[in-house]
């Protein structure tokens, strides 16, 4: 049962859910050296046609700069992530994915999409298709 933190304990059952969905997959993915947020970072990088900037990362991932920024430097500290000149501006640098990388996110994607089926095994076609319906309206709602 979730802990009541707003007005709509329909809310806080929502936020609690993604919550533990989160932690779910986290614990999957450190057993190989990932993270949620790691996940990400080289699921952009990895989906970008060319090299990506920070700042470009940082509003794709919808994560703040300075996190970016750590993210980042510890990608590169594993060899997973290289900044390269920009260019077109010599202050500038580029990211991207090492064939270390590469072959990481692709390990790492394969772990999320085994969690994530497993946390949503007991939902069937009906199932999935009505929550999705509903939290399509919520979002609609909020946009």
């Amino acid at each position: 049962m979730a802990v009541q933190g707003s007005s709509d304990v329909l809310v806080d059952e929502l936020y609690e859910t993604t919550h533990q969905l989160r932690q779910f997959v986290e614990a999957r993915l450190r057993t190989g050296g990932a993270s949620v947020a790691r996940l990400r970072a080289m699921r952009m990088l990895a989906r970008a046609e060319q090299p990506l900037r920070m700042r470009d990362l940082s509003e794709m991932t919808g994560v703040a700069p300075r996190t970016t920024t750590s993210i980042v430097d510890s990608l590169e500290r594993d060899g997973l992530v290289e900044r390269v000149r920009h260019p077109h501006d010599r202050r500038a640098f580029l990211l991207r994915l090492t064939d270390k990388g590469l072959e990481c996110h692709r390990e790492a994607e394969e772990v999320d999409g085994r969690a994530l089926a497993e946390a949503t095994a007991g939902l069937g076609a009906q199932d999935r298709a009505l929550l999705r319906d509903l939290l399509a309206r919520i979002r609609e709602a909020t946009a």
